[in-house]
């Protein structure tokens, strides 16, 4: 989505350590236009998929994620990294390794909102490891769901997340895929 590549070059801020900063239009404040472009750039791509729920993992997704969702028509589940009182009966639960936050976190869904009857597109703004989309599929597998696809705002396309999920043959849809990114020049070379 040239667009949107557009907008991390020009707002974007590559820092040491493979660290792409987007906090002014992604991921802190939020650039709702730029979602709502995303998000039917998603659902023109997923036009042939029957996609009911659309599931994210807190926090930064969950912007993107429900404006996904209205555009789609379906509800919005997002993965809870804690336990919390308001969070009862069953729950389907994994462990994921943030790449941002350099910790590992327990990740809950309610079963009430994710079953065998869902065919699930997973949305999230960042896929580096992937170890964030590792853990909502193992949940989705749990439950039963089908997985349509994933959708990621940015990929970082010179980690292996992305491909290794095409290559277990899951349907990526990365809207900007960052090939290569210079700390010293604040270079973003994307992929095409």
């Amino acid at each position: 989505m040239l667009e949107l590549e557009e907008r991390i070059r020009r707002d974007g801020t590559v820092k040491t350590g493979d660290v792409l900063k987007v906090d002014n239009f992604l991921n802190h404040q939020m650039d709702v236009e730029l979602f709502q472009k995303m998000a039917r750039q998603w659902k023109a791509d997923f036009a042939d998929a029957p996609i009911n729920k659309i599931l994210t993992i807190e926090a930064s997704g969950i912007g993107i994620a429900a404006i996904v969702a209205a555009e789609f028509g379906v509800p919005a589940v997002f993965a809870k990294k804690s336990q919390s009182i308001n969070l009862d009966g069953e729950v389907y639960t994994t462990k994921i390794r943030s790449f941002t936050h350099g910790r590992v976190y327990d990740v809950i869904v309610s079963k009430k909102f994710l079953g065998p009857e869902d065919h699930v597109l997973i949305i999230d703004d960042f896929m580096a490891n992937g170890c964030a989309m590792e853990g909502l599929l193992e949940i989705c597998h749990e439950a039963g769901a089908t997985v349509e696809g994933i959708g990621i705002a940015i990929e970082k396309g010179f980690e292996p997340g992305g491909k290794k999920l095409r290559e277990q043959g899951y349907r990526v849809d990365s809207l900007a895929i960052v090939e290569s990114m210079d700390p010293e020049t604040n270079e973003i070379v994307f992929r095409h």
